[in-house]
């Protein structure tokens, strides 16, 4: 019921809000205010439509252009709802005049020119990839520091195409990593895009080998297809597994998505001594219950998930949710990094949050 509420009735309430806003803002026949209006609507109801993959069967392109404006929309309501309830208020305490939101070419000029320049922005920052080293000291013995390349949430599909994952390999690439480790939902909502774009054939480009975990996207695209593309990608896959990776002990988590998952005790019992005596670090996409990785004496815990909200104030939700919802944490001998993520769901804006991808150093 909670989240029926979360992303039902107040999107559609919210809605309802700004198109009678527009409605009576703009100073143009009662017809072309409906027109507006209208298409307002349907472009929110365009995300229905990509939620329910009716958008695959659609042709490719026309699929990229739905999927981008339904999503986008999103965001481009709970900004004009904010600006709304700002003007609102500012007009009952009579800081701003009654007029200015009744058939005022000025105030409309006014709003599509800022809500045009936030989205502007939010794209161009979300184009932007934040590179973010971080140095993790050990104790343990290792033939030479590590260096790894982790990134999280890629969100590949119609609105992350080939030619941006293929920018993002380029980015990898040059860091000459000894490995790369990525938590989960590398694939967004559907495996069709990615098939059609043969993405596969990106990801062995990358000069070193590729370590995983799955998201719980790749449970809302098909676990079993997402498997398929993983092994076609030539990406390791650990589903509630362990692996040694040089000196490293790399542990993957399915997602919490899948109730049957193993309990993190139940992996590390089955993990052998010998794998246990490197560093180990845990890859689990979502960032609930950090205690357990420290019950388990796990040296590092990298996550993703979160997004850290893409856009303000959402980002101030997830800080309340979550234990960590962005950036560096530790507990006890534990230490956390849960990534913003370098891709995206939905309309690519950033605002407020940033895409980053994370080189680290093990020493």
């Amino acid at each position: 019921m909670m989240w029926m509420i979360l992303f039902l009735v107040l999107p559609l309430a919210g809605l309802a809000y700004v198109g009678w806003h527009v409605y009576i803002l703009l100073p143009l026949p009662a017809v072309w205010r409906w027109v507006i209006v209208a298409l307002g609507v349907v472009s929110f109801l365009l995300l229905f439509m990509n939620l329910s993959r009716s958008t695959d069967r659609l042709p490719l392109w026309l699929a990229r252009c739905v999927y981008n404006v339904g999503n986008s929309s999103i965001f481009v309501l709970l900004y004009l709802f904010m600006l709304f309830i700002v003007l609102d208020v500012l007009r009952l305490v009579r800081i701003v005049p009654s007029a200015w939101l009744h058939n005022n070419w000025w105030t409309a000029a006014g709003v599509l020119v800022l809500i045009g320049g936030i989205f502007v922005y939010g794209n161009l920052h979300y184009m932007h990839k934040v590179r973010q080293p971080l140095t993790l000291h050990t104790d343990k013995p290792l033939t030479k520091p590590v260096k790894l390349v982790m990134a999280s949430d890629l969100h590949l599909g119609y609105h992350n195409p080939r030619h941006e994952l293929a920018r993002w390999v380029d980015l990898m690439n040059e860091e000459h990593a000894d490995a790369i480790l990525i938590a989960g939902d590398i694939i967004d909502g559907s495996i069709r895009p990615l098939t059609e774009e043969q993405m596969a054939q990106e990801f062995r480009r990358l000069n070193a080998p590729v370590y995983a975990c799955l998201g719980n996207h790749e449970y809302y695209s098909g676990e079993p297809e997402a498997q398929r593309f993983y092994q076609e990608a030539g990406i390791h896959l650990l589903q509630d597994a362990a692996t040694a990776v040089g000196d490293l002990c790399v542990i993957g988590r399915d997602d919490r998505t899948n109730r049957h998952r193993k309990a993190l005790g139940k992996i590390m019992a089955e993990t052998s001594d010998s794998l246990k005596q490197k560093y180990m670090i845990l890859l689990d996409h979502q960032p609930y219950h950090l205690e357990q990785a420290e019950r388990q004496g796990i040296d590092f815990q990298f996550s993703g998930h979160t997004h850290h909200g893409q856009v303000w104030p959402i980002s101030w939700i997830t800080d309340m949710v979550y234990e960590c919802a962005f950036g560096a944490h530790q507990r006890g001998r534990t230490h956390y990094y849960v990534s913003s993520g370098l891709g995206i769901w939905g309309g690519k804006y950033r605002i407020g949050t940033r895409s980053e991808y994370i080189v680290a150093t093990v020493e």
